[in-house]
């Protein structure tokens, strides 16, 4: 069965209280098995609109991937999250 991913750009916009937001996601990664494959680290945009920070998350499947972004876990977070940071978010299948 092909991986799932979480492919998230980032601007954040309120650094001091963006690392409540990595604590608060952090039983959702665990619960689901989120390994980190991208967090951060330097980039250059070779074309369209950049962010400063790229994360690539993969998951055991697509509907693991879903299911970690749905869940309550994840949701209390993502509410820190959207309130520190402009975010790009895509869920895609992979290989």
């Amino acid at each position: 069965m092909a991986k799932g991913y979480w492919m998230v750009r980032v601007t954040v916009h309120n650094a001091q209280d963006y690392p409540a937001y990595l604590a608060a996601a952090r039983p959702a990664f665990e619960k689901f098995g989120a390994k980190f494959l991208v967090r951060g680290g330097a980039n250059e945009c070779m074309e369209g609109n950049a962010r400063e920070r790229n994360v690539v998350v993969e998951f055991a499947d697509l509907p693991t991937a879903h299911a970690c972004y749905q869940s309550p876990e994840y949701q209390q977070a993502k509410a820190i999250r959207q309130r520190t940071a402009e975010t790009d978010f895509t869920i895609v299948e992979g290989v």
